[in-house]
């Protein structure tokens, strides 16, 4: 059994505790009151411009456009007003040679001819008829408000303004570099003479925030977007008042005041890069060291999808080398319970940075089968560790539910500030969100608090809801309030809840 024991000692440097918890919220709160005073703080905090939330029942017919990366995504939703939409859409691959561009005009032009072609194809009776409205002269006000989802660093100045700071994923037109990227793109939209206006430059977390507030049950807007996948981000609703930094921002645009709210993207994944509270462990550090950006992104690296596997290789390649444990070992074939002795490939993933997907994790987590056949088996096709004994399964679940746990629990951490830190589940403050949407909240709704996830992590890795609804029972200020949280996937952020900032940006300027 001293493989069992070396495995449970390297399994207890991951326990999160509920004193470490509850430390790690205080630290996210002062964390994020900083964001929100002043700029270049670990955590950003950033404004977004957008002031409201809605809240199930518009109505009407918006685009969106993605460019995330090596695709380009074009989208159209028609909101029913009752809560549930019918959305239609068309993917096309960047040519490479346009990733890497000399002006930025031939990248926009391109995707303005992709919108042209979307609106051809699924939208033409409105297309012609602008088109015979331009020709007669006939001012033109049926125009489609469009939300641009951007998925690349930006500094952004209002809610259809912002300027991008530097490209990443293979991207580099220095021409695009310090410029407004949505007037780059209505640019380029204006040159077609389409009837489409780029209404709000969108982040995809703040849109899975609006997705969510939309298909949400009841009529209470929903406080917080969080991703929890192969990255981590959060956006929540903030009192107006208390994003002091906003007055210092010089070529800010005008936004809507009257709701007293606005969105702020917190790019939580900076959390504590300073590493006051943050868990750490030899595993993490060797980690870190190894990524594209050390010292950064230390929240992230402990909570995404991206990065669970390579700890989790660490780890076992911790146990491998452990001389007091037999992990993969065979003195011979009858110490076996299989009666064959295990073996690992040369070029077997654990040897390999990033060699293990999180998906990996997923599979051993919720294998209750027999001896760990399900878990023996994923170490054979996924780890090329052939004929591993029951013990050898059950030493590395072991690992991956220390892994997996502590990641839902540090989750919670982000979770639990943003609702302590708005006074949400406060009963002085019924309906901290629903309040600014005007509309009247549903006695058994009154005191829920909404909120919206995506991600592979939270939508398919077993049991991770239940650890982060157990971390949050043990928070300082929350405890049994815990039942009054509810948390729903909100899919598609950078579509649904594009075209949704896009709604509410035209309603504002109208």
């Amino acid at each position: 059994m001293a493989l069992m024991d070396e495995a449970k000692k390297v399994a207890a440097e991951f326990e999160y505790s509920p004193k470490d918890v509850n430390k790690g919220v205080k630290e996210f709160i002062q964390q994020m009151d900083e964001g929100l005073q002043q700029t270049g703080t670990s955590m950003s905090q950033i404004p977004t411009y957008v002031t409201a939330v809605p809240n199930g029942t518009e109505k009407g017919l918006y685009l969106a456009v993605d460019l995330g990366g090596t695709n380009f995504r074009v989208c159209s939703v028609q909101l029913n007003g009752d809560t549930t939409f019918s959305l239609t859409q068309s993917k096309v691959a960047i040519p490479r040679a346009l990733m890497t561009a000399k002006t930025a005009s031939e990248l926009f032009s391109f995707l303005a001819k992709q919108i042209e072609t979307f609106l051809k194809t699924h939208h033409n009776d409105h297309f012609e008829a602008h088109q015979q409205r331009r020709r007669d002269g006939i001012e033109n006000e049926d125009i489609f408000q469009l939300g641009f989802t951007f998925s690349f660093p930006v500094q952004q100045i209002g809610i259809n303004r912002g300027k991008l700071i530097r490209w990443t994923k293979g991207f580099d037109i220095d021409d695009a570099i310090g410029k407004d990227v949505c007037e780059l793109l209505q640019n380029e939209i204006d040159a077609l003479n389409l009837p489409v206006k780029v209404a709000a430059l969108v982040n995809d977390t703040v849109g899975t925030l609006m997705a969510r507030s939309y298909t949400s049950p009841g009529k209470t807007g929903t406080l917080l977007g969080g991703i929890f996948g192969t990255g981590t981000n959060g956006a929540y609703v903030e009192k107006l008042d208390r994003v002091k930094k906003l007055a210092s921002i010089t070529d800010a645009s005008e936004y809507d005041k009257s709701t007293s709210n606005m969105i702020i993207n917190t790019e939580w994944g900076s959390f504590d890069n300073q590493m006051s509270v943050l868990p750490d462990t030899p595993y993490d550090r060797s980690l870190d060291a190894v990524s594209v950006n050390p010292g950064i992104q230390m929240f992230e690296k402990r909570v995404s999808g991206m990065f669970l596997g390579e700890i989790l290789r660490h780890a076992i390649l911790a146990l491998l080398n452990n001389p007091k444990c037999q992990l993969f070992r065979d003195e011979n074939s009858s110490s076996n319970d299989i009666h064959s002795t295990t073996t690992i490939a040369d070029d077997s993933p654990l040897y390999k940075p990033w060699g293990i997907d999180t998906s990996f994790l997923s599979i051993v987590h919720e294998d209750h089968s027999q001896g760990y056949r399900i878990t023996r088996q994923a170490l054979a096709r996924d780890l090329s560790v052939d004929a591993a004994s029951s013990e050898d399964a059950e030493a590395v679940k072991i690992l991956v539910a220390a892994i997996g746990k502590r990641s839902a629990r540090l989750a919670a951490v982000a979770i639990a500030a943003v609702i302590l830190s708005t006074g949400s589940l406060d009963d002085s403050t019924e309906g901290h969100i629903a309040e600014q949407l005007h509309t009247e909240v549903d006695a058994g709704q009154a005191n829920v608090v909404d909120i919206g996830v995506d991600g592979s992590l939270v939508e398919y890795y077993p049991g991770f809801e239940e650890y982060i609804r157990e971390a949050l029972r043990e928070v300082e200020g929350i405890g049994k309030k815990e039942q009054r949280i509810r948390i729903g996937i909100a899919k598609d952020g950078s579509g649904v809840g594009a075209a949704l900032i896009a709604l509410v940006a035209g309603a504002k300027n109208t």
